[in-house]
């Protein structure tokens, strides 16, 4: 059984401190920002934003940052080998996310810079003859995206498209491709060496973030539907989302001669989990906006299937781990309390002024399902409510200049890695609600763009205001 031993305190002094979001929070919120750009004091370093009162580094030089940063990490290093279990969310990350812990954070950095290869390897280039695949061979990917020194090693390329009928003109794509399988992220499994480090031999697999116009329509796709991906079992009170279902599970022989997503991404892991079976092993998902769906659904379906049950002496079962950027919700309140009985570990990394993070379930979703009036009472519909799993850690962040940073993984990542602001106070957050969803207008709209049909760029506008009218 894994060591409960607390992680030992490092000197978090020029790291970073817990924000305050509201008042009151449940234990599985917790927060971390940096201050708003405003007009007339743009911030070129894509500084980040917050509306509440921050409690971070202030007047540390970027030299005695880097010094210090490195000095941290160089510690946590040889910490993680000892304390992974808990770092991979074996007691729910507590203690370690208020404030967050300098082992955590450069784990949170490490997954996430993982996640952003996805991006930097896939090819928009309509005329390229790798269009909507990865432009490197596996050999030689993590060194063309700058992350020859991760420890990881590509073994598998993974591919999917969501089975949506929608005949839309796509911008720069022609008719043929919109149906065609797309490169959705990779594999890998760390080294020989990295293992010491590490302290176990990682199972990673990494999921980009919807970047072609069909997979944004799957991410508008909110009916909920059973994920029945137990053959023995198929559990119809566990609903997921039908679009990121649809992504997961749609056949791509047609054109690669390879199964679904699933069965692409179960065979590779069941393979590697065998080829090391006997070692000390971990399964870590991490992904990106609907990557971090993917990703759930994965973890849920690794462990809803029992293929993670160890097969050696110290491990009773493999822990599954899920790293969510900026993730949309996934399933309802059924297919959340199963990942909870399974023991899925999730940890949402979400920016509050993210509206990725709030969608699907604008309104239905965990907050409207129970009413608590003299007692516990259960809406009827509250089976058919979105819900968020795991434990969450909240960023706080928005450039006026470009709202679109605030879904934007990088943004994310920067802000983790340096976070230098001085104490700031915006106030008491009263107007935090309708602040969102302007910032969700603009982004919603900025996305619109890229449709060619009007009623879509109409749509993600009019979803804003009529979530805005309700509340009035």
């Amino acid at each position: 059984m894994a060591s409960k031993i607390p992680l030992p305190s490092l000197n978090t002094e020029q790291i970073a401190f817990p924000v305050e979001i509201r008042g009151s929070q449940s234990k599985s919120h917790h927060s971390f920002g940096l201050v708003k750009s405003m007009p007339g004091k743009i911030n070129h370093n894509n500084t980040l934003s917050q509306s509440r009162k921050t409690h971070i580094v202030s007047g540390v030089k970027q030299a005695s940052y880097d010094k210090a940063a490195s000095s941290v990490a160089a510690k946590t290093c040889s910490m993680l080998a000892h304390f992974w279990r808990e770092i991979q969310g074996f007691n729910d990350w507590e203690n370690l996310v208020e404030p967050l812990h300098p082992l955590l954070r450069q784990e949170i950095i490490r997954y996430g810079e993982l996640v952003t290869a996805c991006y930097k390897a896939f090819d928009l280039d309509p005329v390229s003859k790798r269009f909507l695949n990865c432009k490197y061979g596996k050999n030689s990917m993590m060194r063309e995206v700058g992350l020859q020194d991760s420890g990881y090693q590509v073994t598998k390329y993974i591919y999917a498209t969501p089975d949506i009928n929608i005949n839309i003109p796509i911008q720069n794509v022609a008719s043929s491709s919109s149906s065609c399988s797309r490169w959705i992220g990779y594999v890998a499994v760390s080294s020989d060496e990295s293992v010491k480090r590490l302290g176990r031999r990682d199972v990673v697999v990494s999921f980009r973030g919807t970047v072609t116009n069909p997979e944004w329509i799957a991410n508008f796709m909110s009916s909920l539907t059973p994920a029945r991906l137990d053959p023995n079992n198929p559990r119809p009170d566990v609903k997921v989302e039908s679009g990121f279902l649809s992504l997961y599970t749609s056949d791509e022989s047609d054109k690669f001669g390879l199964g679904s997503c699933r069965e692409q991404l179960l065979s590779e892991v069941s393979r590697l989990l065998n080829k090391y079976k006997g070692e000390e092993l971990s399964i870590t998902l991490a992904g990106h906006s609907m990557g971090s769906s993917l990703a759930l659904l994965l973890a849920y379906d690794i462990a809803e299937l029992g293929l993670n049950k160890a097969q050696n002496q110290t491990q009773s079962q493999i822990p599954v781990t899920v790293f969510s950027y900026g993730g949309p919700r996934v399933g309802n309140s059924g297919f959340k309390a199963r990942c909870d009985e399974l023991g899925v570990k999730v940890l949402r990394i979400v920016n509050i002024n993210d509206p990725i993070t709030k969608l699907p379930g604008v309104l239905l979703n965990e907050n409207f399902r129970v009413l608590e009036l003299g007692g516990r009472f259960e809406f009827p519909w509250s089976c058919s409510c979105y819900a968020h799993v795991g434990v969450e850690l909240v960023l706080d962040f928005f450039n006026v200049q470009n709202p679109s940073c605030v879904h934007d993984l990088e943004s994310y990542i920067n802000l983790l890695k340096s976070p230098k602001i001085n104490q700031q106070d915006h106030g008491d957050g009263a107007d935090d609600d309708d602040n969102f969803l302007n910032k969700a207008r603009e982004f919603m709209l900025s996305r619109a763009q890229n449709f060619k049909m009007m009623p879509w760029k109409n749509a993600a506008g009019n979803m804003v205001s009529l979530v805005q009218s309700l509340r009035t």
